[in-house]
This record gives C-alpha cells, structure tokens and sequence, in this order.
C-alpha cells in the first residue's frame, strides 16, 4: 500500500479504540466527501487539547490549569476523598449529582507483571495528599477486577488505619434478575448484604 495522505490518515484513525482498517477508511472517506470543514475543526481543537491539557497537580484529573474545577472548588468537602481508576471515573461519579467530595485519579491499577508499581500510579502523592488535606474517609472507587481489588487492599494498607476507608458496594444492580447474574457477581452481593 502507497504511503498517500490518504493512507496515512486511515493507519492514523485506526490509534482510535475500536477502529480497525475498515471503519477507519469509512470514517475517512466520510470526512473526505460530506464534511471537510468538521474534519478541519476537530484537527484544530484536537491538536489545541493534546497541547494545552495536563493533569490537575493536586487530583491528576485532567485539567487545562494548575488545578482542576473540583480542587478549586472551596465548596468541595476536602475531608471525603474519592480514589478512582480515570478521569471517565470522576464524570461517571459526578454525574450522579450525590458526592460532595474530591477526587485522587490514579490513572490506571497495580499491575506488577505490566511493570506499573505504586509510584506509577502516584500512591505516595495520595498518601501525601490524604495527610495534608486531613481526610477523614477515603473513598475507593477501583474495578472489581483482580488489579483493582489489589491496588484497593494496598491502599489501604497504606493509609493510617484511624482513617474510615470504604469501598464502592458491588453485587446485584437495580432492576436486575437473579437468574442472569453471573456468580462472582452473586458472591459479592452476599459478601456485602446490608440490614434492611
């Protein structure tokens, strides 16, 4: 295959998740015909976002500026502190409208054989920033995954154990049947029922 602007735009839409040759050449030939000036637009503000946004310096959430809105925020309680996986993980929690506190992204999980250590995923910046800010509880919002419930239990072992450390309940979701529920799921929701 020639190397023409063409192709080279089609092998670039493929670094896309999901995207294999065929959607990218779709997608391509899309722009090319209907849409040149959307094409445009997104090449601008794609190379403006790769440029100008970095990483909060207190949270390391995504931000244009030195801190993110939600450590800005002086509304925000700094005493409730959220751990999660990604920056998707604090606008799927923020879109719930129910959670007051900040947020520590940890930008991925423990994963020793991959080579991702805790400094890696900045869990000395957390425990730094757990004792600065006073913490009082620390929410962890990790995957139920073999890497996330690692990367929770070593949080917590790295923690002061005065400070409430709790774990986002997992199990049966609302309006789901028994029956379709896989038994991993199952187990979880036994391991964590609550008095009614």
């Amino acid at each position: 295959m020639s190397n023409t602007l063409l192709n080279q735009l089609i092998e670039r839409l493929q670094c896309l998740p999901s995207v294999g040759k065929k959607s990218a050449q779709r997608m391509a030939y899309y722009l090319l015909e209907h849409n040149r000036s959307g094409a445009i637009a997104l090449s601008e503000i794609l190379s403006q976002a790769m440029t100008d946004i970095g990483n909060c310096s207190k949270c390391r959430d995504y931000t244009e500026a030195e801190l993110c809105s939600i450590c800005a925020n002086e509304k925000r309680d700094p005493a409730l502190l959220c751990v999660v996986e990604s920056p998707s993980d604090v606008v799927a929690i923020e879109s719930t409208a129910t959670y007051s506190g900040r947020y520590f992204v940890l930008m991925g999980n423990l994963s020793p054989l991959d080579g991702i250590g805790p400094d890696e995923i900045g869990l000395p910046k957390l425990k730094q920033l757990v004792e600065q800010e006073s913490c009082e509880e620390v929410i962890i919002a990790t995957s139920a995954t073999v890497e996330g419930e690692a990367t929770a239990h070593y949080i917590r072992s790295l923690l002061d154990p005065s400070i409430n450390v709790s774990r986002l309940a997992q199990g049966v979701p609302i309006g789901g049947e028994l029956g379709y529920l896989d038994g991993s799921t199952l187990s979880l929701s036994l391991a964590n029922r609550q008095r009614i």
